[in-house]
């Protein structure tokens, strides 16, 4: 039996909140062999639990990128194997105890009534940032700041990054083989510079697919050093024809740092919605999609 919230089912569901440096992981998602994010707190989870926990997260991140705000959710017994109910913040600490420090759990909480990790979350928000030009980089800023060695435009990308926003199929910037529609909402995609002139994006979408926001800042940063005019944006976004890799820039820049939840109230109707959402994203996938 899939682990559910039915009282008969005998499992209960969690939602833990946690974040992690990926200089070190595959990735998130399990991996043979490979050290992940999944692998590492679903290791620890079974070995306190003994229950072979899996994890359902609200966005799976690519070899090398951070998270300061990542979600995932897991179903457990009702009871700890000893009988006993869960004692929720000594179970935090005794993760945080197993697990290597570059990967921290926040807090874990029980769940409100149809909670989904990935499908019940309205929006993902990540931030991408570059130290462009001659500028150079402070050891231990290295981990989460991508050098770019010619200097950057920031009106012409912001320009740019205007031509895609709404509602599109953005098969144009995932990478080939990505599951799934490749319809999505990109809700926000502004650049700034901070007080260290530190260039960063506000990227906030629905959904991504693969490589999505990582391959739209290559796409951007070519405008911010004048190989192209912003409108060259919009034009390769209705091609729908996926860019060169070369464009993806590293993986080591881009951070999660937020996933919007309805109030728990709207969490049942959301469930309904979603379930029709990836009914009619079948349909336009194979229609859309060049590679199906």
């Amino acid at each position: 039996m899939e682990p559910t919230l039915n009282p008969e089912s005998g499992f209960l569901r969690f939602r833990i909140d946690f974040t992690y440096d990926g200089s070190n992981f595959s990735g998130w998602a399990r991996q043979p062999d490979l050290r992940t994010v999944q692998g590492e707190i679903e290791n620890a989870l079974n070995e306190i639990t003994q229950s072979n926990p899996e994890l359902t997260v609200a966005g799976r991140t690519d070899a090398g990128v951070h998270a300061t705000s990542q979600v995932a959710h897991v179903d457990l017994p009702q009871l700890d194997r000893f009988g006993k109910e869960w004692r929720l913040e000594d179970l935090t600490y005794r993760l945080n105890r197993m697990l290597d420090e570059d990967i921290r759990i926040q807090r874990i909480t029980l769940a409100p009534p149809f909670f989904h990790a990935r499908f019940s979350a309205l929006r993902r928000h990540y931030i991408y940032k570059i130290a462009d030009g001659k500028r150079q980089l402070e050891p231990l800023r290295r981990f989460d700041i991508a050098p770019y060695y010619r200097e950057l435009d920031i009106d012409a990308m912001n320009s740019a990054s205007k031509e895609v926003l709404g509602e599109h199929d953005f098969a144009t910037f995932c990478k080939v083989g990505s599951t799934g529609t490749t319809i999505r909402r990109l809700e926000r995609f502004e650049w700034r510079r901070d007080s260290e002139n530190t260039l960063i994006a506000d990227v906030v979408a629905d959904a991504f697919c693969y490589s999505m926001v990582r391959t739209l800042v290559g796409a951007v940063v070519r405008v911010g050093e004048g190989r192209f005019s912003p409108e060259w944006l919009g034009e390769i976004l209705a091609k729908r024809e996926r860019v060169a890799e070369t464009l993806v820039f590293p993986a080591r820049g881009l951070t999660l740092i937020g996933v919007e939840y309805p109030p728990d109230s709207q969490l049942k109707s959301r469930a309904g919605n979603r379930s029709e959402e990836r009914r009619v994203g079948k349909e336009c996938r194979s229609r859309w999609s060049p590679y199906h």
